[in-house]
Order: C-alpha cells, then structure tokens, then sequence
C-alpha cells in the first residue's frame, strides 16, 4: 500500500505520494521544499524550476558543513554548485581522471575528442538549462536545431515527426503524427486510435489524471499498452522502437510503457518540450569545464583519479549503520582517510552497487538498488573524407575545401533517428556540434550509439557495422572512405527502464542521519538522463542545506558524534 503520510506543499499534486512506494520510513522523505518541488504532478510545468537552477538555492546556512561528495558526474558537480552557495566546505572525489559521469568526454593522443555517447538537450530539460544560465555557457554553448525529429531509412528514405506548425502543442504534435511519412497510413489510423485513448489525451484537459494514469502504467511494457487498444506491430516496429531505443537503449517490448509516455506527455503539453539542442563541441568544453570554474571560484576541490574504497561508518546497539564517519580514499600507498560531516554518493548503479558496504543492505532503501539493471551501450565514432548525409550534391558531397565551420558543411543539421540500423541515434558531430568535432580538410564525424544487440562484438567489426549500415541508409556515402574510428564501450550504462523499477529508486535522503544519495537513478519524476541527473543533484543539495542547522541539524549531530568518540569509555576491571 502506498504510504500517505508523506508532507507535500499544498501547490504540489497529491499523486507526488507515489514516491513513498520507495520509502519504508519518515527518515527517506522529502524534507526540503525544493527536493518537494521536483516530484509531483506540478514538477513538469513548473516553469519557476529553470529559474530555481539558475538562481541557486537562494539560502546560505549559519552552520558550516564538511562535506564529501564521491563522484564527479553531472549530479554531483550540481549538487557541489548549490552546497557550496549555501557556505559550505566541498569537497569531491572522482575515479577516472575526468569530470562528467556518463557525459564524460575527453581527448585521446591525437587531440580528438571521445565521447561516452552521443548526448542530446530535449527542451524540457528545465533545470539542466537553468544550471547552464547559472554557469554562462546556455546561449553560448547550445545549438538549437530545427523543430524536427527525423527518420532515415534503408535506402535514404526519409521520414519526420515535424512540429514546426504556426499553432503550438498539442496541435502541432497531433499534426505530426498525422503527416508523418515514416508511417504507412494504415498505421497512422492505429497510431492515431491507440493515442486518442492514451493519458495524453486525458493530460489535455486534465494533467493530474493524466500523468496519474502514466505513473499506474510502471509495470507494462509499452508494447503490452499500445497493442491492448488498437496500436499496430508496424507502428511500433517503424517509428516507436527507435525512440524507445535512443530512450532508454531498449525495445518496446521491453522498455516500461511509464518511461515512454512521460517523455510524450511533455511533447504533447509543452510546445518547446520536443525542441532539440546540441553542444556546439564536446561535453567537456560546452557543460563541464563552465560547471567547473564555477565550482573552483568556490573553493570547491575536485580530486580526479581517487577511488572510494570504504565508506567508514559506526553501527548503533542493534547493529545498524548510524552514521558515515569518514571515507577512505586512494590506492595503495596513496590511501588515505577523510572525515566529513555529510557524504553524498553521486554515482551511477553499477558504481553506488560497489561502494555501499554490506551492513547497508538491511535498510531496504539500500537493499533495493540492488533490484536495479544497467544496459550496455557501445558509442562508435567514425570520421569520413566526405559528407556522408548530403544526399543531393554529389559534388558537395565530396568537397571538404575551405572553411566548413559552424555548421556550414552539407548534410543534415540535427538528430537521425533509424528503424534499420542497430544504433539507436546518431548524428553527424561535425555538422551538429561543429566547436572541436569540425576539422578543415576531413568530412563527416558519425557519432553513432549501438545497444545490446551488438556490445559484444570486437571494436573492428563494429566500425565495420557502422560503415556498413550508414552505408545502407546513405547509399551515396559508399563514396566516402572513412579515415579515422573511435569505440567506446560502457557496459553498465543507463539503469534498464524496464517494467516495475520505479519501486526500486532510492530517495536522496537515507535513514543513516549524515549519508545522502544522487544520480539518475535515485528518485526523481524523470528519466535516468542528464535532465533526471541534475534534478536529483538540486535535490540532494535541498534536503543536506534543509537538514543542516539547529540543534538536531547536521552540524550538531557531527559534534555531538565527535563528542561520543572523544568520551573515555569506562575499564572492564
């Protein structure tokens, strides 16, 4: 049964309460208003969110923490912005020797850029932007792209979900779907009866019922949701699948009919949920070198190439963990112990999964991640003599002369989708993100991202698929001889959006007092994406500065746990 007794701010929809399905006490509530603001009905069209991220947490307390934050991607760096805007002393720590979790990126020998997949701005990702105002790197650093999501198909058919219409949502998405040559019109009919029966629809008129009826669809597959009231195999087969695979990097028959239809809830409420932006340039350069000078400005220390290897921790009467004390950090003779007041574990499943000592897992807060699954991505980078997809120019297909910056190079200029390749999404870089992906002289970057299906093949052979496949949607890119190839494998990438896991994701606040959680994964109402990473990293910084002063505050506990240490303990004589 779900749990009523959670506290939510009267603006904030009472089916907010869903997320106490994940909590077995008051300790794994929300106690901050802002954590409260980031859950709920209300939380995707509360337009003051961008400004909340932009602003900062709009407080500093009297108290000052030590706090350690084990993790440098994109929810940690955020959740170290608002801490240390508050007063507080941070401190981070990072295994690889690069910031950015699963946005990483970084440059190999020969100074080219890698990435760790290919990464996308939905425009409904309200916080992300606003932390990106806060930084200065929005209006300078994005690319915004025309209002359309594209199709390529064997051949180099192309298809399109175009919004671009004088009337904004939901008439232009409902004329997208109509117009749309991806599908064929028996399928539109399917599509447009199994839509017009949806919580979409619902969500027009009557947003808390509609999103109320997505959350109840967490344990169906969306292929099970759209086939139960007239969808078609072939809609799902030409059009939903490679959505649902540049989702969440599985199929609809798979991928939880919840995750879908948040995403398309957006898309049909917020005209400018379905805009998309690219980085002008790699991750790094565009998003994380801005969030950190930011952070060093505030005396933040980032440590990269420093392993947790321990949360140290006490245990009360009964044997359960009370309190992280410190953490033990290093390799070898480079081990060394920090003490902290609060510590926050900003890392991804498989990474939470080896830090959290075993005496956690009797809380079921923690015991429960472990119901978690991950899904293997490969991101394949391959560079082109030519422009390989300008279909119509032979001749400017094949000429790499001159200055072909900032987007200037032919070809398509936005996202690809494709239901006949085995990458879920793809883009060509020098083209969309052309800041360091352009290079005078060379032609095309395909940056393409292959799931499952194919992670286990050799790197050559899926450069060799890569070629291969781009050729089979560009037929007139067999002209184009690649010159340069990159593969990334991330094994355990995003947590698996499968059915019923909803259940399984940890609030931000934990029942050991000083000890708090964020990433993607932990709970928040969005996808495990750059959106969801940074929710959660206001959210952690929210409840941490909630918890901080007074008597019972954060500050307190640590002294008074200090004092206990430091108390002479009675002989046994």
């Amino acid at each position: 049964s779900i749990n009523r007794s959670i506290n939510i701010n009267s603006s904030i929809s009472s089916s907010a309460t869903i997320l106490a399905s994940t909590a077995t006490s008051s300790s794994e509530t929300f106690k901050s208003d802002g954590a409260k603001t980031q859950v709920g009905n209300d939380s995707f069209l509360n337009e003051n969110l961008m400004a909340r991220a932009q602003n900062g947490p709009g407080k500093v307390n009297k108290e000052k923490l030590k706090i350690g934050i084990v993790g440098a991607g994109l929810a940690g760096m955020v959740a170290a912005m608002d801490l240390a805007d508050a007063g507080h002393d941070v401190e981070m720590f990072e295994l690889r020797p690069y910031v950015g979790g699963k946005v990483s990126s970084w440059k190999d020998k020969e100074g080219n850029h890698i990435e760790m997949g290919l990464h996308v701005f939905f425009g409904c990702y309200y916080n992300l932007f606003g932390i990106m105002k806060r930084t200065g790197s929005f209006d300078e650093n994005l690319r915004l792209k025309e209002h359309i999501h594209t199709f390529v198909n064997e051949g180099g058919k192309l298809g399109a979900l175009d919004f671009q219409f004088p009337i904004g949502a939901p008439v232009s998405g409902l004329q997208a779907f109509f117009k749309t040559e991806q599908l064929e019109p028996i399928d539109k009919f399917h599509n447009a009866l199994r839509l017009g029966t949806s919580p979409i629809v619902r969500a027009l008129f009557d947003f808390d019922g509609g999103m109320d009826m997505v959350r109840d669809l967490d344990d169906i597959t969306f292929t099970e949701w759209f086939t139960q009231l007239g969808g078609s195999r072939g809609s799902i087969e030409r059009m939903w699948d490679p959505i649902a695979y540049a989702l969440g990097f599985i199929d609809c028959d798979h991928i939880s009919a919840r995750c879908m239809l948040t995403i398309f809830m957006l898309f049909a409420i917020r005209t400018e949920a379905s805009v998309l932006r690219m980085l002008d340039g790699s991750p790094q350069t565009g998003l994380h070198d801005p969030i950190i000078k930011y952070l060093e400005d505030r005396n933040v220390k980032i440590n990269l190439s420093t392993p947790c290897k321990e949360l140290i921790h006490t245990l009360d009467e009964n044997g359960m963990p009370s309190r992280v004390t410190a953490i033990k950090l290093g390799v070898g003779q480079s081990e060394q112990i920090k003490q902290f007041d609060a510590v926050v574990c900003a890392l991804d499943v498989p990474g939470i999964k080896k830090v959290l000592p075993e005496t956690f897992r009797q809380y079921p807060i923690f015991d429960r991640i472990y119901n978690l699954d991950t899904v293997p991505i490969a991101t394949v980078q391959v560079r082109f003599d030519g422009w390989v997809t300008e279909m119509n120019d032979p001749l400017g297909m094949m000429d790499t002369s001159g200055d072909l910056s900032d987007g200037k190079a032919p070809g398509i200029d936005n996202l690809l989708y494709s239901a006949d390749a085995e990458f879920s999404c793809f883009a060509d870089l020098a083209i969309t993100s052309p800041g360091e992906y352009y290079k005078e002289g060379e032609g095309s970057l395909i940056q393409a991202v292959f799931d499952e299906r194919a992670f286990s093949r050799s790197q050559d052979q899926l450069v060799e698929d890569c070629v291969k496949q781009i050729n089979s949607l560009f037929p007139s890119s067999k002209k184009c001889k690649p010159i340069w190839s990159s593969v990334t494998k991330l094994g355990q990438a995003l947590y698996r959006e499968k059915t019923g896991q909803d259940k399984y994701r940890p609030t931000q606040a934990t029942p050991i007092e000083n000890f708090f959680l964020a990433g993607s994964y932990t709970y928040q109402d969005y996808l495990d994406s750059m959106e969801g990473a940074t929710r959660s990293g206001l959210m952690v910084a929210d409840e941490i500065i909630a918890r901080a002063d007074g008597p019972n505050g954060l500050k307190q506990m640590s002294a008074n746990a200090q004092d206990t240490t430091n108390t002479p303990q009675p002989s046994m004589a």
